[in-house]
């Protein structure tokens, strides 16, 4: 055997030697440099609207969760908690004057019913009285008419007697004795006819009265009737009663809400951590004005980092969550941290995309893939806090 095919053995037999040790190094791991750091971003946002007073962070500031990182001027918010709580205050008297108001409607209103009762038993009887004492008067007022008719009937009997014996006496036919006994009967006759009239007068008079009292007796049983029907809209007095107590119940409970509204919107007039972290992005500077909603800033916590690797699907058959895996960070020259794999993705990437492909339109060219798999970092990996989200990384995940 020649020089040359002695060298050309050996290098096949160093390559094929080479060849299995790196097939065995490999076998059961895969890797990709398709991946990155990931963190949670939280978005910071004032809840309520107002100038910013002060701005006690910086871009890039570690603060912890509670820190105030805005403050906005809390005037308004302080006045208008003051104007809930005499609101309160106002609803509160007037639902006590309310609630009181229900026994006292219920006393008055069956007291009322027993007065306008009797108001009314009272006021028939004074109609029945005066309709009795009218009905007299009228008879009375009648008989009186009567006896003048007749009381005017003997005065000019006797005044036409008187006028027969002044001529008999004039012819001495009868003595001066018998006609001044005419002349005074028909006197007195004629006393009598006015006696009578003026008896009839009173009589009517007595009777316009007796009228005018029936008149008024009769209002006033109307007027106790009416009474008396407003005295038995108890039920509805009372339920009017409660229904006004509820509702100043109700504009208590609202006063309260409103307080609670009010202390809430004065005590987010104070913007503070939602979580531990580094403060980004922020833009939020003193004087500034602000909207319910607006971003300030972000905070990026990096107590809880971890790799998102997009692994070819070729690449995950024996991939598993709980496998272990190994990340090198390109920024750190290759500093590798230990991990593991909490989670693999439901779907590809491109199924998320805005855009996601349409395989059934067009011509189809296949394209492999890529699932995400979320990576953790094992406990005390990173106690510096050097790893920050969108580092390039290269994880190996062992599969056997």
């Amino acid at each position: 055997m020649n020089t040359r095919v002695r060298i050309a053995v050996a290098i096949f037999l160093v390559a094929g030697v080479g060849a299995g040790v790196w097939w065995w190094s490999t076998r059961g791991q895969e890797s990709t440099d398709d991946a990155q750091v990931d963190a949670h971003v939280t978005p910071v946002a004032s809840r309520v609207g107002g100038t910013v007073l002060t701005v006690p962070v910086s871009d890039n500031q570690q603060v912890q969760q509670g820190d105030v990182l805005v403050e906005l001027d809390t005037r308004d918010y302080q006045i208008a908690l003051d104007r809930a709580r005499a609101e309160l205050a106002t609803a509160e008297a007037d639902a006590a004057a309310a609630n009181a108001a229900v026994p006292i409607t219920t006393a008055t209103s069956k007291s009322g019913v027993v007065s306008a009762q009797g108001g009314v038993e009272q006021s028939q009887a004074a109609v029945e009285e005066a309709q009795h004492n009218l009905d007299a008067l009228d008879a009375r007022l009648t008989a009186v008419r009567a006896r003048v008719v007749g009381d005017e009937a003997n005065a000019v009997r006797d005044e036409r007697n008187a006028e027969r014996l002044k001529g008999l006496l004039a012819k001495d036919e009868v003595s001066q004795q018998q006609y001044d006994a005419a002349i005074a009967q028909a006197e007195s006759a004629r006393a009598t006819v006015a006696e009578s009239r003026a008896a009839v007068r009173e009589a009517e008079l007595a009777v316009q009265a007796a009228r005018s009292r029936l008149v008024q007796v009769r209002a006033g049983q109307q007027r106790a009737g009416a009474e008396l029907e407003s005295a038995r809209t108890e039920p509805s007095q009372m339920a009017a009663a409660r229904a006004r107590a509820a509702s100043a119940g109700a504009r208590v409970q609202q006063s309260r809400a409103a307080i609670a509204r009010a202390e809430l919107d004065l005590e987010r007039a104070t913007v503070k951590a939602p979580a531990s972290g580094i403060v980004s992005r922020k833009s939020a500077e003193p004087g500034q004005v602000i909207q319910a909603g607006q971003p300030l800033m972000t905070i990026v916590p990096l107590d809880s980092v971890w790799v998102t690797a997009n692994f070819k699907e070729t690449q995950i058959d024996g991939m598993r969550v709980g496998q272990s895996a190994v990340i090198e960070v390109d920024a750190y020259g290759g500093r590798r941290f230990a991990g593991k794999v909490e989670s693999i993705a439901a779907a590809t990437g491109s199924r998320f995309s805005l855009l996601p492909p349409e395989n059934a339109s067009g011509n189809f060219v296949k394209v492999v893939q890529r699932v995400p798999e979320k990576i953790v970092l094992d406990a005390r990996q990173d106690p510096e806090h050097l790893l920050r989200p969108g580092m390039s990384v290269t994880p190996t995940v062992y599969t056997r």
